[in-house]
């Protein structure tokens, strides 16, 4: 099977506002496509509508009707889609993820140190800068001095990997200057060494606060305040409809993310997606229907791996992050977590919705981290904010809690 390089994707925009863009994407497959393609568009900004994947298991098509910002950048989206894509002299046979989890060369990390005047909303401002120009933030450290200024430490890596520049490097402190404006004192970007870059990568421990009170692992009975209960979150597994596959059936309210959500614990699983429709239905509820093969090509009969995969299904579509505002001794702390890939890939925007939505209720950071942890069997991203109460905070501590949240599923 050939295929010329610019049709591997496709997108055809519509013809009438309101209506949505139209995401083909046409390639030799491999198992957490799905998975990286969700990932892609949801770092975009862009919400999937509907969404159709059909393979014969070395070559796939999918279809994402998908809505988002009006200053979305198509080509940029389409070049990052075609990178995902396996070239197309791998079709002749299916090459699974695992090689994602081998050993390979760390990107470099960057410190981006500035220093500059404070103002409300400063550190999304900065934020909002980076995901535009592809730079991941790894680690943030943030503090504000006694007389009013601001020190940010970003530790950062670059998708494009080519921050060691003097062009890209040039690129990203004009556009920081930008948006700084008269509040900038100093700003530099430098690489770190090795010793530095380790401080980035997964530590084992977090206080027991943290761990214990603040993320639960296990699913609870009630969600928190303005959400529906667990149990609308229905996953059922069939294996008498299909001869060779297993269909996944699931029904849930929409959110944010939701199809990555569902894509990302199907390639943890190693899990092979052979058919797949997504449908979004009235007041945000969606249903799913999955026709999913082990890496071995077989159906999925073994109960306890059908309950391990139905909970976890329903864990991820029913809490995707933690959120929870915490006391640490005079101060309050704002702590969100998301589960990390094991392919060591994290989730898109997190930092940028935190700090959006304490900007919206206008909530000052006094300081923030970012780290990955273990909690559990898992690695997570560790998000630690703590909030400016200088004045006292503009909202309950619900309602700021709240607010994220909504912001981070989408529903703000």
């Amino acid at each position: 099977m050939g295929i010329l390089y610019d049709d591997v994707v496709i997108i055809s925009h519509p013809q009438k506002d309101g209506d949505p863009t139209v995401l083909t994407v046409n390639c030799p497959d491999k198992t957490g496509l799905g998975c990286d393609l969700c990932r892609i568009i949801l770092l975009f900004g862009l919400n999937i509508l509907r969404g159709d994947v059909s393979t014969d298991g070395k070559w796939c098509y999918i279809i994402f009707w998908v809505v988002g910002k009006q200053r979305t950048r198509w080509s940029l989206l389409k070049k990052r889609l075609m990178e995902a894509c396996p070239s197309c002299s791998s079709a002749s046979g299916i090459s699974y993820y695992r090689s994602e989890l081998q050993p390979s060369k760390p990107p470099d990390v960057f410190l981006l140190n500035f220093c500059c005047h404070d103002r409300k909303g400063l550190l999304h401002d900065v934020t909002e800068v980076l995901c535009e120009l592809e730079l991941t933030i790894k680690k943030v450290k943030v503090s504000i001095t006694p007389d009013g200024k601001v020190i940010d430490l970003f530790f950062i890596t670059d998708t494009r990997e080519l921050l060691h520049t003097k062009k890209r490097k040039d690129e990203t402190i004009e556009h920081l200057t930008e948006i700084l404006g008269d509040a900038i004192i100093s700003i530099d970007i430098d690489l770190v060494g090795p010793e530095i870059t380790a401080c980035t990568q997964a530590s084992q421990f977090l206080p027991t606060a943290i761990t214990e009170n603040a993320f639960d692992l296990e699913l609870p009975d009630l969600a928190r305040s303005g959400t529906l209960r667990s149990d609308y979150v229905s996953v059922t597994m069939d294996n008498t409809l299909s001869p060779a596959h297993t269909l996944v059936q699931i029904m849930c309210q929409d959110h944010k993310g939701l199809l990555y959500d569902i894509m990302r614990t199907l390639k943890d699983y190693n899990i092979q997606i052979s058919y797949g429709r997504f449908t979004t239905k009235p007041r945000g509820k969606c249903e799913i229907d999955l026709f999913i093969m082990q890496a071995d090509g077989k159906k999925i009969v073994d109960p306890n791996k059908q309950n391990s995969l139905s909970s976890r299904l329903r864990m991820e579509l029913f809490r995707p992050l933690r959120v929870a505002i915490v006391s640490r001794g005079p101060d309050t702390e704002l702590l969100v977590a998301n589960p990390v890939e094991l392919s060591g890939k994290g989730r898109p925007l997190v930092f940028h919705d935190i700090t959006l939505a304490l900007k919206m209720l206008g909530t000052c950071i006094f300081s923030a981290k970012i780290g990955r942890h273990v909690i559990g069997d898992r690695e997570w991203e560790v998000y630690r904010v703590l909030l400016d109460e200088g004045e006292g905070l503009s909202f309950p501590r619900n309602k700021i809690e709240e607010g994220v949240w909504k912001m981070l599923m989408g529903w703000e």
